[in-house]
Protein backbone atom coordinates (compact mmCIF):
# COMPACT_ATOMS: atom_id res chain seq x y z
CA UNK A 1 0.00 0.00 0.00
CA UNK A 2 2.93 2.60 0.63
CA UNK A 3 4.33 1.30 -2.60
CA UNK A 4 0.98 2.73 -4.36
CA UNK A 5 0.76 5.35 -2.67
CA UNK A 6 4.68 6.75 -2.97
CA UNK A 7 3.87 6.00 -6.74
CA UNK A 8 0.60 7.52 -7.20
CA UNK A 9 2.74 11.04 -5.22
CA UNK A 10 5.74 10.65 -7.58
CA UNK A 11 3.14 10.15 -10.45
CA UNK A 12 1.10 13.46 -9.79
CA UNK A 13 4.55 15.46 -8.72
CA UNK A 14 6.17 14.42 -12.69
CA UNK A 15 2.60 15.02 -14.12
CA UNK A 16 2.71 18.50 -12.17
CA UNK A 17 6.09 19.47 -12.78
CA UNK A 18 5.54 18.30 -16.93
CA UNK A 19 2.03 20.98 -16.55
CA UNK A 20 4.13 23.61 -14.68
CA UNK A 21 6.97 24.13 -17.50
CA UNK A 22 4.39 23.69 -20.40
CA UNK A 23 2.86 26.61 -18.41
CA UNK A 24 5.60 28.41 -17.48
CA UNK A 25 6.50 28.08 -21.21
CA UNK A 26 3.59 29.59 -22.64
CA UNK A 27 3.79 32.62 -20.05
CA UNK A 28 7.60 32.84 -20.80
CA UNK A 29 6.58 33.25 -24.99
CA UNK A 30 3.36 34.99 -24.26
CA UNK A 31 6.06 37.63 -21.84
CA UNK A 32 8.62 37.90 -24.93
CA UNK A 33 6.09 38.24 -27.97
CA UNK A 34 4.55 41.51 -25.06
CA UNK A 35 8.15 43.15 -24.83
CA UNK A 36 8.96 42.66 -28.66
CA UNK A 37 5.38 43.38 -29.66
CA UNK A 38 5.24 43.93 -33.90
CA UNK A 39 2.69 44.60 -36.21
CA UNK A 40 2.10 41.01 -36.73
CA UNK A 41 1.64 40.33 -32.97
CA UNK A 42 -1.13 38.26 -33.50
CA UNK A 43 -0.03 35.93 -36.14
CA UNK A 44 3.08 34.83 -33.54
CA UNK A 45 0.67 34.01 -30.22
CA UNK A 46 2.12 30.81 -28.73
CA UNK A 47 0.49 28.11 -29.00
CA UNK A 48 -2.25 26.99 -26.37
CA UNK A 49 -1.79 23.09 -24.78
CA UNK A 50 -4.46 24.05 -22.05
CA UNK A 51 -7.86 25.47 -22.12
CA UNK A 52 -7.69 28.37 -20.69
CA UNK A 53 -4.38 29.16 -22.81
CA UNK A 54 -6.18 28.80 -25.61
CA UNK A 55 -9.18 31.26 -23.92
CA UNK A 56 -6.42 33.29 -23.76
CA UNK A 57 -5.08 33.56 -27.51
CA UNK A 58 -8.97 33.72 -28.41
CA UNK A 59 -8.97 36.98 -26.16
CA UNK A 60 -5.96 38.61 -27.96
CA UNK A 61 -6.86 37.66 -31.18
CA UNK A 62 -10.51 39.07 -30.95
CA UNK A 63 -8.28 42.30 -29.38
CA UNK A 64 -5.91 42.66 -32.00
CA UNK A 65 -9.24 42.51 -34.71
CA UNK A 66 -10.91 45.50 -32.72
CA UNK A 67 -7.68 47.26 -32.82
CA UNK A 68 -7.34 46.99 -36.78
CA UNK A 69 -10.75 47.86 -36.70
CA UNK A 70 -10.28 50.99 -34.89
CA UNK A 71 -6.77 51.92 -36.49
CA UNK A 72 -8.11 52.05 -39.62
CA UNK A 73 -11.54 53.37 -38.96
CA UNK A 74 -9.23 56.29 -37.90
CA UNK A 75 -7.25 56.51 -40.42
CA UNK A 76 -10.04 57.07 -42.40
CA UNK A 77 -11.15 60.07 -40.54
CA UNK A 78 -7.59 61.32 -40.66
CA UNK A 79 -7.78 60.99 -44.53
CA UNK A 80 -11.07 62.74 -44.35
CA UNK A 81 -10.25 65.69 -41.90
CA UNK A 82 -7.31 66.46 -44.09
CA UNK A 83 -9.08 66.35 -47.47
CA UNK A 84 -11.26 68.51 -45.71
CA UNK A 85 -8.26 70.74 -44.48
CA UNK A 86 -6.93 70.88 -48.03
CA UNK A 87 -10.31 71.77 -49.60
CA UNK A 88 -10.72 74.61 -46.92
CA UNK A 89 -7.47 75.99 -46.90
CA UNK A 90 -7.39 76.37 -51.48
CA UNK A 91 -10.83 77.98 -51.54
CA UNK A 92 -9.96 80.58 -48.55
CA UNK A 93 -6.61 81.11 -50.55
CA UNK A 94 -8.63 82.62 -53.92
CA UNK A 95 -10.17 85.54 -51.99
CA UNK A 96 -6.88 86.42 -50.52
CA UNK A 97 -5.04 86.03 -53.90
CA UNK A 98 -8.07 88.64 -55.23
CA UNK A 99 -7.37 90.66 -51.93
CA UNK A 100 -3.47 90.97 -52.51
CA UNK A 101 -3.83 91.97 -55.98
CA UNK A 102 -6.54 94.74 -55.14
CA UNK A 103 -3.45 95.88 -52.17
CA UNK A 104 -0.56 95.66 -54.50
CA UNK A 105 -2.68 97.98 -57.21
CA UNK A 106 -3.30 100.81 -54.51
CA UNK A 107 0.18 100.50 -52.54
CA UNK A 108 0.14 104.39 -52.05
CA UNK A 109 -2.86 104.19 -50.10
CA UNK A 110 -2.53 104.15 -45.90
CA UNK A 111 -5.31 102.24 -44.78
CA UNK A 112 -4.46 99.27 -47.31
CA UNK A 113 -0.77 98.93 -46.08
CA UNK A 114 -2.48 98.03 -42.69
CA UNK A 115 -4.55 95.64 -44.34
CA UNK A 116 -1.83 94.37 -45.99
CA UNK A 117 0.03 93.10 -42.57
CA UNK A 118 -3.45 91.58 -41.92
CA UNK A 119 -3.32 89.94 -45.30
CA UNK A 120 -0.05 88.53 -44.81
CA UNK A 121 -1.15 87.05 -41.35
CA UNK A 122 -4.14 85.53 -42.46
CA UNK A 123 -1.65 84.13 -45.02
CA UNK A 124 0.62 82.49 -42.95
CA UNK A 125 -1.52 80.97 -40.93
CA UNK A 126 -3.51 79.43 -43.57
CA UNK A 127 -0.37 78.38 -45.23
CA UNK A 128 1.34 76.71 -41.78
CA UNK A 129 -2.31 75.34 -41.65
CA UNK A 130 -2.07 73.76 -44.66
CA UNK A 131 1.68 72.02 -44.36
CA UNK A 132 0.00 70.99 -40.73
CA UNK A 133 -2.67 68.66 -42.76
CA UNK A 134 0.21 67.41 -45.18
CA UNK A 135 2.54 66.49 -42.10
CA UNK A 136 1.29 63.05 -41.47
CA UNK A 137 2.26 62.13 -44.80
CA UNK A 138 5.54 64.23 -45.22
CA UNK A 139 7.38 60.82 -46.30
CA UNK A 140 5.10 60.37 -49.51
CA UNK A 141 5.57 64.26 -50.16
CA UNK A 142 9.35 64.41 -49.97
CA UNK A 143 11.30 65.38 -53.03
CA UNK A 144 14.94 65.46 -52.58
CA UNK A 145 17.13 67.66 -55.09
CA UNK A 146 20.10 70.67 -54.91
CA UNK A 147 19.13 73.98 -53.60
CA UNK A 148 20.83 77.03 -52.34
CA UNK A 149 19.85 77.72 -49.14
CA UNK A 150 20.53 81.65 -49.36
CA UNK A 151 18.53 81.67 -52.14
CA UNK A 152 15.31 79.92 -49.85
CA UNK A 153 15.97 81.61 -47.63
CA UNK A 154 15.66 85.08 -49.70
CA UNK A 155 12.67 84.01 -50.84
CA UNK A 156 11.14 83.23 -47.62
CA UNK A 157 12.40 87.05 -46.82
CA UNK A 158 10.92 88.30 -49.67
CA UNK A 159 7.46 86.40 -48.00
CA UNK A 160 7.70 88.61 -45.24
CA UNK A 161 9.22 92.14 -47.15
CA UNK A 162 6.06 93.90 -46.21
CA UNK A 163 6.75 93.10 -42.50
CA UNK A 164 9.78 94.09 -42.28
CA UNK A 165 9.38 97.38 -43.52
CA UNK A 166 6.27 98.09 -41.50
CA UNK A 167 8.97 97.75 -38.37
CA UNK A 168 11.75 99.27 -40.82
CA UNK A 169 13.62 96.05 -40.16
CA UNK A 170 16.67 95.25 -42.08
CA UNK A 171 17.70 91.88 -43.49
CA UNK A 172 20.79 90.72 -44.52
CA UNK A 173 23.07 88.36 -46.01
CA UNK A 174 26.39 87.44 -44.68
CA UNK A 175 29.11 84.35 -46.52
CA UNK A 176 28.80 83.03 -49.82
CA UNK A 177 26.33 80.91 -51.40
CA UNK A 178 25.80 76.73 -50.27
CA UNK A 179 24.19 74.40 -51.84
CA UNK A 180 22.48 71.22 -50.29
CA UNK A 181 20.51 68.39 -50.78
CA UNK A 182 16.99 68.99 -49.12
CA UNK A 183 13.21 68.98 -49.76
CA UNK A 184 12.97 72.76 -51.15
CA UNK A 185 9.23 72.76 -49.99
CA UNK A 186 9.71 71.59 -46.63
CA UNK A 187 13.21 73.32 -46.17
CA UNK A 188 11.85 76.91 -46.97
CA UNK A 189 8.83 76.30 -44.81
CA UNK A 190 11.45 75.65 -41.65
CA UNK A 191 13.14 78.78 -42.66
CA UNK A 192 9.66 80.62 -42.59
CA UNK A 193 9.27 79.58 -39.21
CA UNK A 194 12.66 80.57 -37.84
CA UNK A 195 12.19 84.47 -40.31
CA UNK A 196 8.74 84.72 -38.71
CA UNK A 197 9.50 84.50 -35.15
CA UNK A 198 12.70 86.61 -35.86
CA UNK A 199 10.16 89.37 -37.24
CA UNK A 200 8.01 89.46 -34.57
CA UNK A 201 10.56 89.48 -31.83
CA UNK A 202 12.90 91.83 -33.52
CA UNK A 203 12.49 95.52 -32.54
CA UNK A 204 11.71 98.73 -34.83
CA UNK A 205 14.60 99.41 -36.69
CA UNK A 206 15.93 96.24 -35.84
CA UNK A 207 18.16 93.88 -37.98
CA UNK A 208 18.20 90.37 -39.23
CA UNK A 209 21.20 88.44 -40.14
CA UNK A 210 21.46 85.72 -42.16
CA UNK A 211 24.48 83.70 -42.28
CA UNK A 212 26.00 80.83 -44.36
CA UNK A 213 29.12 78.63 -43.52
CA UNK A 214 30.82 75.08 -44.38
CA UNK A 215 31.97 73.30 -42.60
CA UNK A 216 35.61 71.06 -43.35
CA UNK A 217 33.81 67.97 -43.72
CA UNK A 218 31.16 69.68 -46.08
CA UNK A 219 28.10 70.47 -43.44
CA UNK A 220 26.31 73.64 -44.67
CA UNK A 221 25.11 75.70 -41.70
CA UNK A 222 22.74 78.86 -42.05
CA UNK A 223 22.43 81.29 -38.82
CA UNK A 224 19.02 83.80 -38.42
CA UNK A 225 20.01 85.92 -35.85
CA UNK A 226 17.96 88.93 -34.51
CA UNK A 227 18.04 91.75 -31.89
CA UNK A 228 15.01 90.55 -30.27
CA UNK A 229 15.10 90.58 -26.56
CA UNK A 230 16.06 86.99 -26.32
CA UNK A 231 15.33 83.94 -23.97
CA UNK A 232 16.07 83.23 -20.44
CA UNK A 233 18.32 80.25 -19.62
CA UNK A 234 15.76 77.92 -18.38
CA UNK A 235 13.20 78.72 -21.01
CA UNK A 236 15.51 77.57 -23.69
CA UNK A 237 15.49 73.65 -23.76
CA UNK A 238 11.55 73.97 -23.96
CA UNK A 239 11.14 76.53 -26.61
CA UNK A 240 10.50 73.04 -29.25
CA UNK A 241 7.78 72.03 -27.16
CA UNK A 242 4.17 72.44 -28.40
CA UNK A 243 1.97 75.26 -27.12
CA UNK A 244 5.47 76.76 -25.57
CA UNK A 245 5.28 80.86 -25.59
CA UNK A 246 7.86 81.29 -22.69
CA UNK A 247 8.04 84.74 -21.14
CA UNK A 248 8.72 86.40 -24.74
CA UNK A 249 5.49 85.05 -26.08
CA UNK A 250 3.47 85.93 -23.06
CA UNK A 251 4.03 89.44 -24.30
CA UNK A 252 2.34 88.67 -27.45
CA UNK A 253 -1.23 88.44 -28.31
CA UNK A 254 0.09 86.36 -31.52
CA UNK A 255 2.25 83.79 -30.01
CA UNK A 256 0.96 80.21 -30.57
CA UNK A 257 4.00 78.38 -29.71
CA UNK A 258 3.61 76.22 -32.88
CA UNK A 259 6.17 78.06 -34.97
CA UNK A 260 9.25 76.53 -33.43
CA UNK A 261 7.36 73.17 -32.53
CA UNK A 262 6.41 72.36 -36.51
CA UNK A 263 10.12 73.64 -37.31
CA UNK A 264 11.67 70.85 -34.95
CA UNK A 265 8.89 68.28 -35.85
CA UNK A 266 9.55 68.67 -39.56
CA UNK A 267 13.24 68.91 -39.20
CA UNK A 268 13.18 65.63 -37.31
CA UNK A 269 11.80 64.20 -40.25
CA UNK A 270 13.72 65.47 -43.11
CA UNK A 271 17.02 65.35 -41.31
CA UNK A 272 18.12 68.91 -40.80
CA UNK A 273 19.68 69.97 -37.34
CA UNK A 274 18.37 73.25 -35.54
CA UNK A 275 19.71 74.75 -32.62
CA UNK A 276 19.39 78.04 -30.55
CA UNK A 277 21.78 79.78 -28.92
CA UNK A 278 20.31 82.84 -26.81
CA UNK A 279 21.58 85.60 -24.18
CA UNK A 280 18.61 87.78 -22.74
CA UNK A 281 18.30 91.46 -23.95
CA UNK A 282 20.99 90.15 -26.66
CA UNK A 283 19.12 88.39 -28.76
CA UNK A 284 18.54 85.02 -30.56
CA UNK A 285 20.51 82.70 -32.88
CA UNK A 286 18.62 79.93 -34.47
CA UNK A 287 20.99 77.75 -36.32
CA UNK A 288 19.92 74.96 -39.07
CA UNK A 289 22.91 72.23 -40.12
CA UNK A 290 22.57 70.37 -43.08
CA UNK A 291 24.86 67.31 -43.07
CA UNK A 292 26.91 65.92 -46.29
CA UNK A 293 24.45 63.36 -46.20
CA UNK A 294 21.32 63.61 -43.99
CA UNK A 295 19.34 60.93 -41.72
CA UNK A 296 16.74 61.09 -44.35
CA UNK A 297 18.33 60.67 -47.43
CA UNK A 298 20.09 57.74 -45.52
CA UNK A 299 17.24 55.62 -45.15
CA UNK A 300 15.76 56.14 -48.45
CA UNK A 301 18.44 54.79 -50.27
Amino acid sequence: MLYLNSLLILSMAVFLGCRFRKEMKYARLLTDLAEEIEEDWVETLPPAHFYHEETTNRLLRAAGRWYRRKLSDSRAARTVEEDYIAAWVHEVKTPLTAMKLTIDTHRSNPALRKMEMDWLRIHLLIDQQLYISRMPSLEADFVLEEAGIQQLAALEVRELASWCVDKNIAVEFEGEEAFVRTDRKWCRFIIRQLLTNAVKYSPEGGMILLSTTVAPEGHVRITIKDEGPGIAEHDLPRIFDKGFTGGNGRLQNAATGLGLYLARTVALKIGIGLTVKSVLHAGTEMEMTFTVRNAFEAVRA
